[in-house]
């Protein structure tokens, strides 16, 4: 099947699309309230309304957002039923209801409405924090790998019940701005046991689980790096490759080489991960390319780019002429994951997303929630900080929040707004979109819907 290539917001081609669902439960345990649990919701009088799906119902020509005015919403059944004007409302919902009333309808009074954050980069099976740690970069020390071992250390004394709180934390207060779809990675206990235990605790909360094994050596294997690396290959690589779906590595000076890198990633593959990549956060290196040479669906930080590299993430789209398929859902091509967050905590220069996007690049936006580079799980702050820091649109950021995240997890049921997609909506407490980075820092979720059901308020 063949379909245009995928480029980033400012090119992307006008006319409808197909989304097909895939399998796979939504994270769970972040609580809602009963309003009508599998039912129906319609919400009306969107001001604003952000589908992502360029030539939808009520849609400007090339649009890559889907920005429709006085808008209406049908969720049933955990997905959107349709997506619309109000002009064409009455008969669509008609009859994607078959005759039924919805169960509940909300009257948004003007307000804008978004689909959930997909934030597809987080770290959040750690126990302690490293509060000390930024006081001293803020001082002027600057950030260095090792500065991981101290989570290291607290996460493996940490009781299982411990790393769940702290778990579920976080994920209510990404929910509650906003955050509906969530990647987590392992990481922080680089033994096989401890390793095992982060990907079965996050298996417990959200289906896109990450192995990062290969965050960097343990302490009680400094100077054996590829001795290490036989064990995340092996051992570990075996038990905790049941409980996750991707495979991550670490690939930076101080961490992991290139060649310690590749086995880490074709071991994962190999074991039936999807492959995602640490790279070119601290500084230049070979990571960016061999993510797209082994097909991952995303490179993370991307800070330190050469034209090469560049040239080398656009082609995965351009040469691959490829598109979310309406059947299954595939899709090729290596996203640039921006994560802003870390350049605001850690002062390094940020990423320069107007090169890669007027490349032809795919950039999505992600919080890296962790807590030594990276301590917050506010999305909305990722967008404000892209348009102010890294010359991204409004449009751009929050589509590469959204829609750009979806496709670093390679995801068609989430990110966008169309039927048959997963019901996250997030009702901001503004009248436009624009009000994210206009209005840093201040709660603009005003209502959260998750697979249908509305969250409990904050």
């Amino acid at each position: 099947m063949s379909h245009p290539p995928v480029p980033n917001p400012g090119s992307f081609p006008t006319g409808g699309r197909s989304w097909g669902a895939i399998p796979g439960s939504a994270a769970s345990g972040w609580g809602a309230i009963p309003d009508s649990p599998g039912g129906s919701t319609l919400l009306t009088g969107i001001g604003e309304l952000t589908t992502n799906v360029p030539g939808g119902p009520g849609t400007g020509d090339g649009d890559p957002t889907g920005l429709v005015t006085d808008a209406v919403v049908l969720l049933d059944g955990g997905r959107v039923a349709w997506a619309g004007p109000a002009r064409e409302a009455r008969d669509a919902v008609g009859q994607a209801m078959g005759g039924r009333a919805p169960d509940v309808t909300v009257d948004v009074g003007g307000r804008a409405v978004i689909p959930g954050f997909v934030d597809s980069h987080t770290h959040l099976v750690f126990a302690g924090d490293r509060a000390a740690e930024f006081e001293a970069r803020m001082a002027g020390r600057p950030y260095e790998a090792g500065g991981i071992r101290s989570t290291v250390a607290a996460t493996r004394a940490a009781p299982d019940d411990v790393l769940r709180a702290g778990l579920a934390r976080h994920l209510d207060e990404a929910a509650r701005q906003g955050t509906t779809t969530v990647e987590v990675k392992s990481g922080y206990g680089l033994t096989v046991a401890d390793e095992e235990r982060s990907v079965r605790l996050a298996r417990e909360v959200t289906p896109e689980v990450t192995f990062l094994g290969a965050h960097v050596v343990p302490a009680e294997l400094a100077g054996r790096a590829d001795a290490y690396v036989d064990l995340v290959c092996g051992d570990m690589l075996a038990v905790c490759a049941p409980h996750a779906r991707w495979v991550d590595v670490f690939c930076e000076t101080g961490a992991f080489t290139p060649e310690q890198s590749r086995r880490v990633l074709e071991a994962g593959a190999a074991a039936g991960l999807g492959v995602r990549v640490h790279a070119n956060q601290l500084g230049p290196g070979e990571g960016v390319r061999l993510a797209v040479e082994l097909g991952a669906a995303a490179v993370d930080h991307c800070t330190y780019l050469t034209d090469a590299d560049v040239a080398a993430l656009a082609g995965s789209w351009t040469g691959s002429g490829a598109w979310p398929d309406g059947a299954s859902g595939a899709v090729a091509g290596t996203v640039a994951t921006l994560l802003p967050g870390v350049e605001f905590s850690t002062r390094q220069p940020y990423p320069d997303a107007r090169r890669l996007l007027d490349a032809g690049a795919v950039v999505a936006l992600a919080s890296d929630c962790n807590p030594g580079s990276s301590y917050t799980s506010s999305m909305p702050l990722c967008v404000a900080l892209a348009v102010r820091e890294m010359r991204m649109t409004v449009a751009e950021a929050v589509w590469s929040a959204t829609a750009g995240g979806a496709l670093a997890l390679r995801r068609a049921d989430v990110g966008h707004l169309a039927p048959g997609a997963r019901a996250d909506v997030v009702l901001l407490d503004a009248p436009s979109r624009t009000h994210l980075a206009y209005r840093p820092g201040v709660p603009l979720a005003a209502a959260v819907w998750k697979d249908g059901v509305r969250l409990p308020a904050g």
